[in-house]
């Protein structure tokens, strides 16, 4: 493969973007090529064109403002220190870079010189191969596939390895060592041995990346198809330590007169890896993450009982608020999976017998409108082999359904009532109280209840009309 053109073009929106950068291009005679994320994903097959990223070798500055102007854009978000620039264009996301070397301090990520250079040097600076392959946008070779690295030869061997030594990759950039665990779990690419090695040496050094940073890789491997595989490679290579230490001491197993618990790690990752087969909704699997976070420290052996870890769900629901703060989570997030945290363990105790309205009615309530969330939340939960336990858990489960839509039916029924109040009908026909202002609402009542009318004020009040005969007879 030598040339994707017929590629480019797919896409109406993305062509537009392309064909215009083109005719920048030519305009201005400055080489311009699709590089990084986008091309990668174009290789494989893969349709995320909210984002394009275009580098040009020379002035960046001013083939933005004339490509903005050709796309009838009229934002641009510069970054000169960098020499880079962002166009928002519909639901796309253009950034112009130009070709360029850096150099970094120690204690930061961000570049503190910069150089302008050729397309070679630029791509030989990226983090990962893969990401390292350039597409000409150019006239004269619109299409054809620049790739030094051999970073198709990667994509084929579904392999990250770092274009440069990765240890001079990592401590120019630490997020990159985040970038590999994201891009292993999200594309099911193998970690290069070398690569794992220097993580693990220079894992330390992710303390320099602001914290939300961290957490929007964390989040994006929480929204892949197997959250697990990211989650067991930041343990490996010993970013756990610094990225979440809460999940990192949750594992292993303590053995007490031959008495042992569950690996708490394992388990929350099979209750994470289960909410993903159950929901896109990241915010369930975040909370699938965090449901057991205080079990190590409420972790207890008591020789008549073995182990215990008696009111983890509410110690729970009190480190994540720290841990909120910490990680640079919203109020919405940080006050939901506290709610979740806390109420996991009680929609299966509403699974014993003779439970009262009352005790089903409290749980749905102190849920706040996220009874469906946590009724998933719960199912993941449940991580045992055993094909019997799991059909009994899942059957109380619906138990607990049920019991939830039956009293929700009966508080519904309790609050039923006629649209047509009985102000209304008294003054309708003139009518002083009395049992027929009764039986106009008891008529329109059962009418709505049969589905014989609507449940609204005309449909009611029509109905009300039609009867007034029969009921004036009758009565």
């Amino acid at each position: 493969m030598s040339n994707i053109s017929d590629l480019l073009f797919e896409k109406k929106e993305c062509a537009k973007v392309f064909s215009t950068a083109s005719d920048v291009g030519k305009k201005l005679n400055i080489p311009v090529y699709l590089v990084g994320g986008s091309v990668r994903d174009l290789l494989m097959g893969k349709e995320s064109y909210k984002d394009i990223d275009l580098m040009v070798e020379k002035d960046s500055g001013t083939f933005s403002k004339e490509l903005a102007k050709a796309l009838k854009v009229k934002t641009i978000i510069p970054f000169e220190k960098f020499h880079t620039y962002k166009i928002p264009y519909k639901d796309i996301e253009i950034e112009i870079a130009a070709a360029r070397k850096e150099t970094y301090k120690p204690d930061s990520r961000k570049p503190n010189k910069v150089i302008l250079t050729s397309i070679e040097d630029d791509l030989s600076r990226r983090d990962f191969r893969v990401n390292a392959i350039a597409v000409s946008l150019m006239k004269d070779n619109l299409g054809e596939i620049y790739d030094p690295l051999k970073g198709i030869t990667d994509l084929q061997n579904k392999i990250l390895i770092t274009p440069k030594d990765p240890d001079t990759t990592f401590s120019d950039d630490p997020l990159r060592m985040l970038r590999a665990i994201r891009f292993s779990a999200t594309l099911n690419f193998e970690i290069d041995h070398k690569i794992k090695e220097s993580i693990k040496e220079q894992s330390h050094r992710i303390k320099i990346i602001s914290y939300e940073r961290i957490t929007a890789e964390i989040i994006k491997i929480l929204s892949c198809e197997k959250p697990s595989i990211g989650f067991y490679l930041l343990k490996e290579t010993n970013l756990l330590e610094y990225v979440f230490p809460e999940l990192n001491v949750m594992s292993g197993v303590d053995v007490i007169n031959g008495h042992s618990h569950k690996d708490v790690f394992i388990h929350t990752l099979e209750v994470v890896d289960n909410a993903a087969k159950l929901t896109d909704k990241m915010d369930i699997r975040f909370a699938a993450l965090v449901h057991d976070i205080a079990k190590p420290p409420t972790k207890k052996y008591y020789k008549n009982k073995g182990w215990t870890f008696h009111g983890h769900e509410e110690v729970g629901r009190r480190m994540l608020r720290k841990v909120a703060k910490r990680m640079r989570l919203s109020k919405e997030l940080r006050d939901y999976l506290m709610l979740l945290t806390k109420l996991h363990l009680r929609p299966i105790a509403l699974a014993k017998t003779n439970i009262t309205d009352k005790a089903v009615r409290r749980v749905m309530y102190e849920a706040k409108g996220y009874i469906d969330d946590l009724m998933i939340l719960c199912r993941a939960d449940v991580t045992t082999k055993n094909k019997k336990k799991i059909a009994k858990y899942m059957k109380n489960f619906e138990r607990v359904e049920q019991l939830m839509s039956d009293v929700k039916l009966k508080d519904e029924m309790r609050a039923f009532k006629s649209p047509v109040d009985g102000h209304t009908i008294m003054k309708t026909f003139s009518l002083k109280e009395g049992k027929t202002i009764g039986i106009f609402k008891s008529r329109i009542e059962e009418a709505i209840l049969d589905g014989n009318i609507e449940n609204n004020y005309d449909a009611a009040y029509q109905y009300m009309l039609d009867i007034k005969e029969e009921v004036f007879k009758n009565n």
